[in-house]
């Protein structure tokens, strides 16, 4: 099948910025576009949501104007999320938006709807839906999303439980078409990773949580500099929908992280009000595994730079290992 056109141009590195509920604003999504990795923000972060319009307007004009003022930049494109969920009901009016704007790339979260893969289809814009197994992969594609985004274990805010190689090895034995990976992927390496692995994009997010055009406060920039693997939590508590958070975020609401109640799936509610107990847990904080690469506070494109460093290195010595090993038949 390969790429559409609007994956298939040129980027810094193979790297879709996910969308961070609450800390994606235009801001970060500007500089992400403009540090050439495919940038993202949800819908439902434009609040109220007559902000939507303003947003997008900002991030088109803005990265336009970047590219007109530096002739050869890479200038990726941008992509937002919507919550496919019966309780947002924002769903109807941010499509309209997004229909408006040609939004190039949407990426549709907890529920497949074939009227909102038609709508984008409408204008040429793709659909990228996020899964936790195979089961839910076949789904999207029957109801007409362009690609996948396989959520695997360890990745930060809502996450599945999965091994990423056995999760990607699953879908690649039916689909051929754009494959993202996330779980974990917070380093240069681990974005090779994921491309070894048979996926065609490193979905990264917990990464950009700290960099300065984040919005998120300085305290949770830093505990996402100080945290490791070990000090995530997964829990379905805080929204009805299980995903990893920090620890300390947890313990600072004085909560045993190590004894959290389950929650309710059925009362999950991403409506315009949003859920009563998840505006309680507006101070746990979610992150994916992978923190224990994320070492200082950098700006996007400091950081963008520190992984293409890593993914270069990385690449150089992965071939130079296969080479001495003769695993590769010599040219002809």
């Amino acid at each position: 099948m390969g790429l559409p056109p609007v994956l298939a141009q040129r980027l810094s590195l193979p790297v879709v910025a996910s969308p961070l509920f609450l800390c994606s604003g235009p801001e970060l999504v500007k500089a992400e576009c403009q540090a050439g990795v495919i940038g993202s923000f949800p819908a439902l972060n434009a609040r109220p949501s007559s902000l939507l319009g303003d947003w997008l307007d900002e991030i088109e004009e803005s990265n336009a104007a970047y590219a007109l003022a530096n002739p050869g930049a890479i200038v990726a494109p941008f992509a937002v999320n919507q919550i496919v969920h019966r309780s947002n009901d924002r769903l109807e009016h941010d499509m309209n938006v997004i229909v408006e704007h040609k939004v190039p790339i949407v990426i549709t979260s907890l529920g497949a709807r074939p009227e909102i893969n038609d709508a984008v289809h409408s204008y040429g814009g793709i659909v990228l839906h996020d899964i936790i197994n195979n089961e839910f992969a076949h789904k999207a594609i029957d109801k007409g999303a362009d690609g996948i985004i396989a959520v695997a274990a360890g990745a930060g805010g809502h996450a599945g439980t999965q091994s990423p190689f056995a999760l990607v090895r699953e879908i690649r034995e039916w689909f051929d078409g754009p494959l993202l990976l996330s779980g974990a992927i917070a380093h240069g390496r681990s974005v090779l990773a994921a491309l070894a692995a048979g996926a065609d994009f490193a979905y990264v997010g917990s990464a950009f949580l700290s960099t300065d055009e984040a919005n998120t406060v300085p305290e949770y920039k830093q505990m996402i500099v100080d945290s490791s693997a070990s000090e995530i939590v997964y829990s379905n508590l805080f929204t009805g929908v299980h995903g990893n958070y920090l620890r300390g975020s947890i313990v600072a609401q004085g909560l045993d992280p190590d004894n959290l109640p389950e929650s309710d799936a059925s009362a999950m509610n991403f409506g315009s009000g949003g859920n009563t107990d998840a505006k309680a847990w507006k101070d746990i904080w979610g992150a994916g595994q992978g923190v224990g690469s994320i070492k200082e506070r950098l700006t996007v494109a400091q950081l963008v730079q520190t992984l293409k460093t890593q993914y270069v290195e990385a690449s150089q010595d992965l071939l130079g290992r296969v080479l001495a090993d003769d695993v590769l038949e010599p040219a002809h």
